[in-house]
Parts: C-alpha cells; sequence; structure tokens
C-alpha cells in the first residue's frame, strides 16, 4: 500500500483548533498546543457551568418572589410556596417570578387566592 502523508489533514485540524480559540489571549489564541489545552479547560468549564447555571437561575427567580410575597403581605417565600402546593395551585417559580417582576397586578391576585 502506498504511504500516505498526513500534511491536509494535519493542517486542517490545526486551523479548526485556533479557529476555536480566537479571543483567547496571548499563546492561546496563536500556538497551536497551548490553544488545545485552553479548548479543553474551556470545554469542562462550559459542561459543569451548563449545570451551575440552572441554580443560578433558581435562586435569582427565589430572591425576586421572596421580596414580591413580602410586598404582598406575607410573611416569607417558603410559607408562600407551602400555601401554593397547599392550594393546588401548580406554577413554578420561573412562571411567578416572571409574574412578580413583569405583571404585578397577577402576581396580587395568585397572592390574594393564597391567603
Amino acid at each position: 500500500m502506498a504511504r500516505t502523508k498526513g500534511g491536509l489533514s494535519a493542517h486542517k485540524r490545526r486551523t479548526n483548533i485556533l479557529k476555536r480559540a480566537k479571543g483567547f489571549r496571548h499563546g492561546r489564541s496563536t500556538k497551536i498546543r497551548q490553544a488545545h489545552e485552553g479548548l479543553m479547560r474551556a470545554g469542562r468549564y462550559a459542561f459543569a457551568h451548563r449545570r451551575d447555571k440552572k441554580g443560578d437561575f433558581r435562586q435569582l427567580w427565589i430572591v425576586r418572589l421572596n421580596a414580591a410575597v413580602r410586598e404582598n403581605g406575607h410573611q416569607s417565600y417558603s410559607t408562600f410556596i407551602n400555601k401554593l402546593k397547599k392550594g393546588g395551585i401548580a406554577l413554578d417559580r420561573k412562571v411567578l417570578a416572571t409574574f412578580a417582576t413583569e405583571h404585578p397586578e397577577i402576581f396580587a391576585r395568585i397572592s390574594k387566592k393564597v391567603v
């Protein structure tokens, strides 16, 4: 079998690595090995932080809900959520937080039903 040289595919692979490493600082944007290391690390952080982002948003919704709940005369967020579940109102925190920030009159009606 004839010998195959890998120049074209190796060049393509290196070019793709450098394209993906655009915007990195110093040697990580120009040197193949450093760019590859940076991409591997970036990929690990991206994977881990996709999960963290879900928790971060949930925390944000809870903070917004707590503020809105206290404005509407309830004692705290936790008691409000407990009364919601007992009252059979099945709205999640994201929807409730959206109502609390963008449509306070709707949230006030929900809050009155919970009492």
